[in-house]
């Protein structure tokens, strides 16, 4: 299949292709657009307008891989993912880097699944109770008395019985084995592919994967000291699963296309919370994310019209500053009106009276930029409101430890300075 890449937030136009029926519907898939620009024109041309999601659409005629910029590679973006949820859980990390050179974000989460499922067959599965409920000839467990006059009766040949069996047909190798069945199918890699085929193989063996609702098992999955070592096999699988296809019920074909996409907008903001979380620590700062400010925007009556709600709060005592995380090329640009008049407001909204209010807009960048404050002034001069552009070099605090205790000595001196 041909594959054509573009960059995150890039435009470009392939030529030459021959689109199936079913790639012209799906290109017109509302639930697609959410995600990537795709339009096709007269002579056959695709036009891909690429926003702030990364990762691979798979049509009949073509693979449109969307590459990350701000993050840096592929694996920046797992890495991302991996420090935002706090788990730590890349290991072999340079392994990975020489393994995973020139794969797809899918398959390189296709690579870390493979790894982390045949550690789990080499250690063996695990097992445990499952309760069966079902007619057999002699008794087992527990004879349902009532099932077996209901259903059987008169009949001794079979009798209803429930009973436990140790079974390695369980939730959690139930999720590894429907994620290693879509890697088989969907991995562009060959070595991938193959190792794909060949874990899928063994764990349907000893499991079942079909009609598997990965929404559903994670409501049930739970961990423990018995399956702790799933966790990082199920957050891959996970996310394979979660991403990895989505069918548009209005096309005309019914297709499932195979996406794999990942949302930079909110992972950004996951993985700056989380460096606040830790730039504060051992601090007297408090972290809050996702908090609205209670009766910011009111009716005439007094009552609450509508919520604000800034993406982090910074809270030390009676002072709060809010913070709002942008995935957007402010590196390159001035912030726009909008996202500066928004953190205004948030800066009134959240000031108390003996201060001039603050707020902070943290943006992704793919280098060192130096912070820089923009205030908010009325007609008599004075200052209303000021806003700081803090800038964070992902690949940088990603890679090197000092870079990232760097940057948490900066946000705490500016925040010390407010």
């Amino acid at each position: 299949m041909r594959t054509v890449v573009v960059s995150e937030y890039g435009k470009c136009r392939v030529k030459g292709l021959e689109p199936s029926p079913a790639d012209i519907a799906v290109v017109e898939s509302e639930e697609l657009a959410k995600r990537i620009r795709l339009r096709w024109l007269r002579d056959g041309t695709l036009e891909v307008e690429a926003g702030s999601h990364v990762g691979v659409v798979d049509l009949d005629c073509v693979s449109v891989r969307v590459r990350p910029k701000l993050a840096g590679s592929e694996l920046g973006v797992l890495e991302m993912l991996d420090y935002a949820a706090g788990l730590r859980s890349l290991r072999e990390l340079p392994l990975l880097r020489r393994l995973g050179t020139g794969l797809s974000l899918r398959d390189l989460v296709c690579l870390l699944l493979t790894r982390e499922c045949d550690r789990l067959l080499r250690h063996g599965l695990r097992r445990d109770y499952l309760r069966r409920e079902e007619a057999l000839p002699a008794v087992r467990g527990r004879l349902l008395a009532e099932r077996q006059v209901t259903r059987r009766f008169g009949m001794l040949d079979r009798l209803e019985c429930r009973y436990d069996e140790r079974s390695s047909d369980i939730l959690d190798n139930r999720l590894c084995a429907a994620a290693l069945n879509t890697a088989a199918r969907t991995a562009q890699d060959a070595d991938v592919r193959a190792d794909a085929r060949r874990l899928a193989a063994d764990f349907s063996g000893v499991c079942a994967a079909g009609g598997f609702d990965v929404r559903s098992a994670v409501e049930r999955l739970t961990y423990h000291r018995a399956n702790e070592r799933y966790r990082n096999a199920h957050r891959w699988a996970r996310m394979l699963l979660e991403g990895a296809a989505f069918t548009d019920r209005h096309t005309k074909a019914g297709r499932t296309t195979h996406a794999f996409m990942v949302d930079m907008n909110t992972l950004f903001e996951e993985f700056v919370t989380r460096l606040m979380r830790d730039a504060f620590s051992e601090t007297s700062v408090i972290v809050r994310d996702q908090e609205a400010l209670p009766g910011a925007i009111r009716g005439a009556s007094g009552d609450s019209y509508t919520e604000i709600r800034p993406d982090i709060q910074l809270v030390q005592g009676r002072r709060l500053c809010p913070v709002d995380a942008k995935y957007k090329l402010y590196g390159e640009k001035q912030v726009s009106s909008s996202d500066l008049f928004q953190s205004f407001v948030y800066a009134q909204a959240a000031g108390g009276s003996d201060e001039v209010p603050r707020a902070f807009i943290v943006y992704a960048s793919d280098r060192d930029m130096p912070p820089k404050t923009v205030g908010l002034h009325g007609r008599d001069g004075g200052v209303a409101a000021r806003v700081t552009y803090v800038a964070v070099d992902i690949p940088k605090v990603l890679q090197v430890e000092t870079a990232r205790e760097a940057w948490f000595d900066e946000v705490r001196s500016l925040m010390a300075h407010e």
